[in-house]
């Protein structure tokens, strides 16, 4: 083909190109130029901190003559890169960027078949077509990305310098370059001076910026105690010569070219010598910290040790630290603690620090569970110690008090956990012990109420006297025993509660025997709450397992009673616990056993299910077993954040392995989920039951989509997801309980319509109904004391949490941030 020039005459395509021209220039200077951009960028942030000044001035002149030349290389380098664009080079870029390139087929000439007339009609309309495609043509942009030549990023860490020295440098002293470049000029009257020169650099901790005397105009200086002052001396030396009365440093030469000391207390500071000036300086003391205990220390729920305390420093306190060491003189010697104790170091731990904010006022708590160290329990003195930045220290002195920790009320599990104590206060008492536990096993049947407590205790009975018969028991034997004995403890005090009738006599028992041994009001209300948690299972358990006609009660006489009753029962022991009416509490207690051994709970006539039921029950399990696989998965997002980089890049294999296995549960979860959808569910065609089965949509798509994300390895975006499944079906089980709901409200409304009522408006556990015919009622049930009470317990766990320093760096900087807020 021959080519002809194409028309400019569309206003379109001159602007077009003449923004693609201003592009080709942009990305060409910006190719050459942007080592020298760099240099000049990096030039002028040092100067506008000051760089000039923290080196001698023959470094600084050095360092200006190396820019200059760099930056001359650099300019060099960048003009004999540089490719002038042209129209043509425009042109051909935006005719590129455009389908057909248009330009290309308007220059061109029709050669074959111009001679027939259709064919020229089918080019004329090609023409046509190129044109309107050229009336719409945008310019094409440079391309300004530099990062396949700049592959260190130096030109943005030159322009962050350069913005931050704007900000917060003094960019005016760009200036001072030909000042140091001057010959002779600044530069050589520093080196052959006399002349002198002296920083002052506070303490980092106090804020304070540094100083150059020399161009500080006043008399008096205010400068932190610790501020670290420097004097250099240019020129014939002997001439310069510094004196001061601020420092400890002892005798020194005050003709010394270089010196560097402290301010340790206020005084003079002079320069001698040709333009000497003089300074009164005043010392800011820096007062050390306090710390002072606030009141005594309390158990908390679980055994927990609480004790408050306040710590003050005038510029804030950076460490703390918390000594509890056993008080032997108190201790009663008798039993296993007669013997003496072997040898154990005290405990030193960390004081609890705010994680952002300022620590010149600290009101913490410190928090801790000793339940499991030899000295729980016992009498122990305790110190607290707190430091600031100049290491100043400040303790507040030993004090008495018994070391909190859990109390067994068991007794089976107190005798084993005083054993346990023992045997850990020194091993001489090992074959005590095994004495003991001979004795309390001679009729396990009798002693224990499980058979797998029972188990333990005789596993653990006959390691302790095969270890007496090999003679003497080594450390790491006896704590073994020590960790066997707690856990049996524990299994004896909380039992096997599968049974809610045996864990309502257990919650009884134990709160029994913790009104008589005189419990703390922490351990009761942990206790009360226990046995309403079990009071409520077992009423519960009641309502869905009715017990069979014609079963006598012990006394020969029936007895019903309603929930809310014995709640009020409950609340009334825990009021006069807390009063410390303990003698009153205890009859009520044996009140309420008697009670419940005549409980008959009124049984609903009729044994049919709602509809949906059954649905209802499969949704429930499908949530806990989501619940469960998302915990599994926030386990896994924890260790990656235990294993680092170099780990998880050395177990990836392992790690992709398990994100499979995760994904599958996810998918059969889901699949399960879609399962579920297709059974009869309550509200079928109400509003009600619509928007339930919307919701289990949503579950059923976050599900799919949390499984997609654990076979990618994306953990966290797989716990967002599943999050939010477990929030949609939540939703729709709430809806379906309103479409049930409404269903038993019209059925009941029929049914009263129909026979006229008996007049009964109970529900089968006795309690009222609303008008409604819901189950429950309408007043208020969670006072506002418990709310405050309950938002107090999840800020305490917050604490102890953040306490645990084994735990993931992540966590533990997610628990600060909440403390912080709240």
């Amino acid at each position: 083909m021959r080519r002809r020039k194409a028309s400019e005459t569309n206003p379109a395509l001159t602007r077009a190109l003449r923004g693609t021209l201003t592009g080709l220039w942009l990305e060409r200077l910006a190719r050459a130029f942007w080592p020298f951009t760099t240099v000049i960028l990096f030039a002028i942030a040092a100067l506008g901190f000051g760089a000039q000044d923290a080196v001698p001035p023959v470094w600084a002149l050095s360092g200006v003559v190396t820019t200059l030349v760099l930056a001359l290389v650099a300019f060099g380098l960048g003009a004999w890169r540089l490719r002038i664009p042209t129209r043509a080079d425009a042109a051909a870029r935006l005719d590129a960027s455009m389908p057909g390139r248009p330009l290309s087929a308007l220059a061109d000439e029709q050669i074959i078949g111009s001679g027939d007339d259709a064919s020229r009609r089918v080019w004329a309309a090609h023409l046509a077509r190129m044109q309107a495609r050229l009336a719409q043509a945008r310019a094409v942009p440079g391309n300004l990305r530099l990062a396949q030549y700049d592959r260190f990023g130096l030109r943005y860490i030159a322009m962050t310098g350069f913005v931050t020295a704007v900000l917060f440098g003094a960019p005016s002293r760009v200036s001072e370059l030909s000042e140091i470049a001057q010959i002779p000029g600044r530069a050589e009257a520093v080196a052959l001076g006399p002349s002198w020169e002296v920083w002052v650099q506070p303490p980092s901790y106090t804020g304070r910026p540094s100083l150059y005397l020399n161009e500080v105009d006043r008399v008096r200086l205010d400068l932190p105690q610790g501020s670290r002052v420097t004097v250099r001396f240019y020129g014939q030396e002997g001439i310069m010569s510094v004196q001061e009365s601020l420092s400890d440093r002892g005798e020194y030469d005050p003709n010394e070219m270089a010196q560097d000391f402290e301010i340790e207390r206020s005084g003079r500071l002079s320069v001698r010598g040709p333009a000497g000036r003089d300074w009164e300086v005043v010392a800011l003391v820096d007062q050390p910290p306090e710390v002072a205990l606030r009141g005594r220390a309390e158990r908390e729920r679980g055994g927990l040790m609480r004790q408050d305390f306040t710590a003050t420093d005038d510029y804030g306190v950076v460490d703390g630290e918390v000594q509890v060491a056993l008080d032997l003189e108190n201790v009663e010697r008798r039993f296993g603690l007669a013997a003496e104790p072997e040898p154990r170091s005290d405990m030193a731990l960390s004081l609890p620090m705010p994680a952002s904010g300022s620590r010149a006022e600290i009101e913490d708590a410190f928090i801790e569970d000793f339940s499991q160290h030899p000295w729980a329990n016992l009498p122990v003195t305790i110190a607290l110690q707190v430091e600031d930045a100049r290491g100043q220290i400040a303790t507040t002195g030993a004090t008495e008090m018994v070391l909190p920790g859990r109390r067994f009320f068991d007794p089976t599990a107190a005798a084993v956990i005083e054993m346990r104590r023992d045997l850990l206060w020194t091993r001489e008492n090992a074959r005590r012990v095994g004495e003991l536990m001979k004795a309390i096993g001679h009729r396990p049947e009798e002693a224990f109420r499980s058979v797998e407590a029972r188990i333990r205790f005789t596993e653990t009975r006959e390691m302790l006297l095969a270890s007496l018969d090999q003679g003497e028991m080594d450390g790491t034997l006896r704590d073994e025993l020590s960790e066997k004995l707690w856990d049996l403890a524990v299994l004896l005090e909380e039992g096997e509660l599968a049974d809610a009738r045996e864990r309502l006599r257990r919650a009884q028992e134990r709160l029994d025997e913790a009104v008589r041994s005189g419990a703390d009001p922490a351990e009761i209300a942990e206790l009360m709450d226990e046995l309403r948690e079990a009071m409520r299972d077992y009423m519960r358990q009641l309502a869905e397992q009715p017990r069979e006609r014609g079963e006598p009660p012990m006394d020969g006489e029936s007895m019903e009673i309603t929930q809310d009753q014995i709640q009020d029962l409950l609340d009334r022991i825990q009021e006069l616990m807390e009063e410390g009416r303990m003698d009153e509490a205890a009859e009520l207690l044996a009140q309420l056993n008697e009670l419940l051994e005549n409980l008959q709970v009124a049984e609903g006539e009729g044994g049919e299910g709602m509809p949906g039921d059954q649905a209802m029950e499969g949704l429930g399990e499908t949530l806990r077993d989501q619940q469960n696989l998302s915990d599994d998965t926030f386990n896994e997002l924890q260790d990656e954040f235990r294993n680092g980089d170099e780990s998880a890049e050395g177990e990836q294999g392992e790690g992709e392995g398990r994100g499979e296995e995760l994904g599958e549960r996810q998918r059969g979860l889901a699949d399960q989920l879609r399962d579920q959808q297709l059974q009869p569910l309550p509200g079928e065609g109400t509003p009600e039951g619509d928007a339930a089965l919307e919701a289990l949509e949503r579950a059923q798509r976050a599900m799919e989509e949390a499984a997609e994300a654990l076979e990618n390895g994306e953990t966290g975006e797989a716990l967002s997801r599943q999050a939010d499944a477990m929030e949609a079906m939540r939703d729709g089980m709430r809806a379906m309980n309103e479409a049930r709901a409404q269903d038993q409200r019209d059925q009941q409304g029929d049914q009263a319509s129909n026979e006229g009522g008996d007049g009964s408006n109970r529900d089968p556990l006795g309690r009222d109904r609303n008008q409604g015919g819901e189950v429950g009622t309408e007043d208020d049930l969670l006072q506002g004391e418990d709310v405050y009470r309950r938002a107090q317990d999840l800020l305490e766990e917050l604490r102890r949490r953040s306490a645990e320093l084994e735990r993931p760096e992540a966590e533990l900087d997610y628990l600060r941030r909440l403390l912080d807020r709240f």
